[in-house]
């Protein structure tokens, strides 16, 4: 999450209603048929599901909440917080009936709650695991945010649960949905300007507080890399529409060494792909980067700013990208609750499989980092 940006929140232009624009698994990329604007524009459906956020801090606040007023598919109908005051608070300003507030004691009674349909799980990173199980075992689909977990065994015990119960977990890939994402994902798997032959991307910003739970390894799982490196991931498999087979990576120089004593500041890491597409990437809490560039035999293009709340902004050797300004968090959960509401399965590119294979490869990253070695993606 950018916390440099959690106050500023896009709005729907020219009307647009946020649904969803399909994005193709890895398995195997198929042109899309539809044109984003009509799907933008698809009228409202007649029941809107209902979404309880876990944990209100300053990404449920000041995105997913206001986002929440502009869907189509889903609406805030719950909220779970361990502080009386912002449940009072919540409650005036969204109109939330007190049996749809709960806290983490009494979370699990949300089970018996009719008008909560999904959970959405904005907890730290090492909370994810166990309430996105409880929520699981409540009878509830789940929307998680991103990363899925600290652990891919951690991932895999989400996945499991998700099966047992019979519901469906999803993950908070805003981006997924996102026109200028969609784009260069397309430019890069049609081969627009020829082969790929390499790749950049790197998200970082400069952390602040000293004493957010970002910064505890215990909490997080890491440092940048778990936070908004997980971007600069998504970023070089959408486009190339492959797996990284390896990687080798380096950690950066501390300069403030007491800040960051449980975690690495900056992170350097090189992939390479089995079609022989090389990338190379940054992430950092010392300062911002923002941006997914790729180089192709005639060509090349990019998004700058690329992973932020937006707007987001692309260009390409022969001119700027031009694509509807939505919001990603509008988009996200509408495209997710328009295919629950229909009772069909998520597409595997925002369900929990792809949440694991992010959290694998992170975990290789840090290997490569931590032993020097070139460690392999299997």
């Amino acid at each position: 999450m950018h916390s440099s940006r959690r106050d500023f929140l896009q709005k729907l232009s020219l009307g647009l209603s946020a649904s969803t624009l399909p994005l193709a698994s890895y398995a195997g990329y198929e042109k899309h048929h539809a044109d984003v604007m009509s799907l933008l524009n698809k009228p409202e459906q007649n029941r809107k599901l209902g979404i309880a956020l876990v944990g209100l801090g300053g990404y449920a606040k000041n995105q997913l909440a206001p986002a929440l007023q502009q869907t189509k598919n889903c609406q805030l109908t719950g909220i779970v917080t361990g502080t009386p005051a912002k449940a009072e608070e919540w409650m005036k300003k969204y109109n939330i009936s007190k049996e749809n507030v709960y806290d983490y004691k009494t979370f699990d009674r949300i089970a018996d709650n009719k008008n909560i349909d999904v959970v959405y799980v904005v907890l730290p990173n090492n909370m994810h695991h166990e309430y996105v199980i409880r929520a699981l075992k409540a009878g509830k689909h789940v929307i998680c945010e991103k990363p899925m977990a600290i652990t891919e065994k951690e991932c895999q015990e989400m996945n499991d649960a998700a099966k047992k119960a019979n519901r469906q977990l999803a993950i908070g890939y805003r981006l997924h949905y996102e026109p200028f994402t969609q784009e260069v994902m397309r430019m890069g798997r049609e081969k627009v300007f020829g082969n790929l032959k390499f790749l950049e991307a790197s998200d970082g910003f400069k952390a602040g507080d000293p004493n957010q739970w970002r910064l505890k390894k215990s909490m997080a799982g890491g440092g940048p890399l778990m936070d908004v490196g997980i971007y600069a991931i998504q970023g070089v498999r959408l486009v190339t529409g492959e797996e990284p087979i390896s990687v080798t990576a380096q950690f950066g120089p501390k300069t403030d060494p007491q800040k960051f004593k449980d975690i690495e500041e900056t992170l350097y890491w090189q992939f390479e792909f089995p079609s022989g597409v090389t990338s190379t990437s940054t992430t950092s809490y010392a300062a911002g980067v923002e941006r997914l560039y790729a180089s192709a035999e005639n060509g090349w293009f990019e998004l700058r700013p690329a992973f932020g709340y937006g707007p987001l902004k692309g260009m390409t050797s022969k001119g700027p990208i031009e694509k509807p300004v939505v919001n990603h968090q509008a988009m996200h959960m509408d495209g997710v609750c328009e295919v629950l509401a229909a009772g069909k399965q998520l597409p595997k590119h925002i369900t929990g499989e792809e949440g694991k294979q992010d959290v694998k490869i992170m975990q290789a990253i840090y290997r490569a980092a931590e032993t020097g070695n070139k460690i392999k993606i299997s």
